[in-house]
């Protein structure tokens, strides 16, 4: 009985290794190109043993020589900063917008309801290339193309479904009867969102904020076809490592890493927070 209790656990050890090997070995496959000179990233075997570096790193954050000579900031830095206010408001108009919404269709239970809810998830599966062609054309047309703020309207195809998704599922989880009592004492209903709602339900509102955000930040086709030199995102940072004639392999993994940095940080510190959040918008 024993022996068999140890195979078993030793067998669901293995599974579990086996699959955290599958997961993360692209992510420390990059990690290790990002380190390497030129000569091992495309030594033949693969090599596991080497010097490590941080030239690419330097380059990708600092720039290379004719640009801290001439005192240029990075195009990574730009992009950074143009996926920190894209991703930024984007979540916030998500947040004023998705609220009093996901309010409504948890308080509201019927057909109408139920039918928005699958237009909102929707949405959120759709494949963005069966609309990315059909916005080009009208963003060229109105003037949005290669601006904040059709890039932060853009992404509301993202990151307004996702709230309203998540939202509705904690706001359906909170006792009806404070809502009842504020009701009696003659709160309106605006009073019972801001003052009653909104306090209780904030810890779902960050978490789905949180979501919502690295979602937005982990998009690339609209930055790839609606941003242009000045609002291209992090995302689109990897693409400054093809040239005509090669392809910087070293800066390319570094920009990667970097890119992909903040949404690891947050996946790290709102772990719990954050599958709660995805559980209770995809399942319930």
């Amino acid at each position: 009985m024993f022996l068999r209790t140890l195979a078993q656990k030793l067998a669901l050890a293995l599974c579990y290794l086996a699959f955290a090997g599958f997961v993360l070995f692209p992510l420390v496959w990059i990690f290790m190109m990002s380190i390497k000179n030129f000569g091992d990233i495309i030594a033949y075997p693969p090599r596991f043993l080497f010097t490590p570096t941080l030239e690419n790193y330097v380059e990708v954050l600092l720039g290379n020589d004719a640009q801290r000579a001439g005192g240029q900031v990075p195009d990574l830095l730009k992009f950074l900063m143009n996926s920190v206010i894209i991703s930024g408001g984007a979540v916030l108009i998500s947040a004023l917008l998705g609220i009093p919404a996901a309010y409504a269709l948890a308080r509201r239970r019927d057909k109408t309801s139920d039918k928005l809810r699958f237009t909102f998830l929707s949405f959120r599966f759709a494949p963005e290339l069966a609309v990315i062609l059909p916005l080009y054309v009208i963003y060229t047309r109105i003037g949005l193309y290669d601006s904040y703020v059709g890039m932060i309207l853009v992404h509301q195809l993202i990151t307004l479904p996702l709230m309203i998704l998540i939202l509705a599922s904690f706001f359906r989880d909170m006792p009806i009867e404070i809502e009842e009592a504020a009701r009696i004492d003659g709160a309106r209903i605006w009073t019972m969102l801001t003052r009653i709602v909104v306090p209780i339900a904030r810890p779902g509102i960050a978490s789905a904020m949180m979501i919502a955000f690295i979602f937005s930040w982990n998009n690339m086709i609209f930055g790839l076809v609606l941003a242009g030199g000045s609002t291209r995102p992090v995302t689109m940072g990897i693409l400054q490592a093809m040239t005509f004639d090669q392809i910087k392999w070293g800066m390319m993994a570094a920009s990667a890493m970097v890119s992909a940095l903040p949404g690891m940080i947050a996946a790290v510190l709102f772990q719990k927070q954050i599958t709660r959040g995805l559980t209770m918008g995809a399942v319930k």
